[in-house]
């Protein structure tokens, strides 16, 4: 059942970060936009945890870095 929860939050992370691009690279949120960071900053969260209970590293190293510049430009904006 953890392994089950472990894919959907990663699954989870996969799809907040597309859609956080595409709905920037569509125009309809901005980079400035609170909603646009927070699912950065979440499907990173998601991505970091999957990856970490898989021990694949490269993919946490990565997903904290894009967390910490979502959280400083949520920051800023708030």
């Amino acid at each position: 059942m953890k392994k089950y929860i472990t894919e959907i939050v990663g699954w989870y992370g996969v799809v907040a970060i597309l859609s956080a691009y595409a709905l920037m690279s569509l125009g309809i949120l901005s980079s400035h936009n609170i909603y646009y960071q927070l699912l950065n900053l979440s499907g990173a969260l998601g991505i970091v945890y999957d990856s970490f209970k898989d021990k694949d590293y490269q993919p946490v190293v990565l997903n904290i870095i894009w967390a910490v510049i979502a959280l400083i430009a949520i920051v800023n904006i708030i």
